[in-house]
């Protein structure tokens, strides 16, 4: 069994999207490739997974349009953080 890597951010952070986030087809009551949160939006991360086949952390976040995404460490900015 793999280990699991640690996630960088916790819940209740304060996050900023990198980047626009489309509907990848994951998403519910969305068309695919339907613009769910445009880049800088604010938001908060609500939950913190994992995502099995990558082994990577995935964070639950609720954005200011009511939308909640699930998005990998390099989708988010914390907020506060210089952008890359």
């Amino acid at each position: 069994m793999m280990d699991l890597r640690p996630p960088r951010f916790d819940w209740g952070l304060r996050v900023l999207a990198g980047d626009d986030i489309f509907n990848d087809g994951t998403y519910p009551g969305e068309a695919e490739g339907a613009l769910l949160v445009a880049k800088d939006s604010p938001g908060e991360i609500v939950r913190v997974g994992h995502h099995e086949e990558s082994n990577t952390p995935l964070y639950l976040v609720e954005f200011a349009n009511g939308m909640v995404v699930g998005c990998l460490e390099e989708e988010i900015l914390p907020l506060g953080e210089p952008k890359p």
